[in-house]
């Protein structure tokens, strides 16, 4: 066997390996986008309950404060109870088909009483 054809068989080999390791690797961005966006959700509900518990404390609607605090991608199902202190759940986006349905929640209390 010469060098020239050594060298092409480890090149097919190479090429056969990047093709199986694309999958995993998009995967793996695609698992780390999602908890990304996980993550900004859980931070924007707990902005939107803080902005809730603001307006409750200066005797405005919470839930409307609420609302109006998410970002447009996150408002369209958002769950607000207000008691002692706010709760806002907004349904967090999928980005990896097949992930079941789930919220993510933040409270906000201004210890107003």
């Amino acid at each position: 066997m010469s060098f020239q054809s050594a060298n092409s068989d480890e090149r097919g080999s190479v090429s056969l390996e990047l093709v199986g390791a694309v999958p995993i690797v998009l995967l793996c961005l695609l698992v780390a986008a999602q908890v990304a966006v996980g993550g900004y959700a859980l931070w924007s509900a707990g902005l939107a309950a803080r902005a809730g518990a603001r307006a409750e404390l200066t005797g405005r609607d919470p839930a409307g404060a609420a609302r109006r605090a998410l970002p447009p991608g996150l408002s369209a199902e958002v769950k607000v109870d207000s008691g002692k202190a706010v709760r806002v759940g907004v349904l967090l986006p999928r980005l990896i088909p097949g992930l079941p349905e789930s919220r993510v929640f933040g409270t906000g209390d201004l210890g107003g009483g």
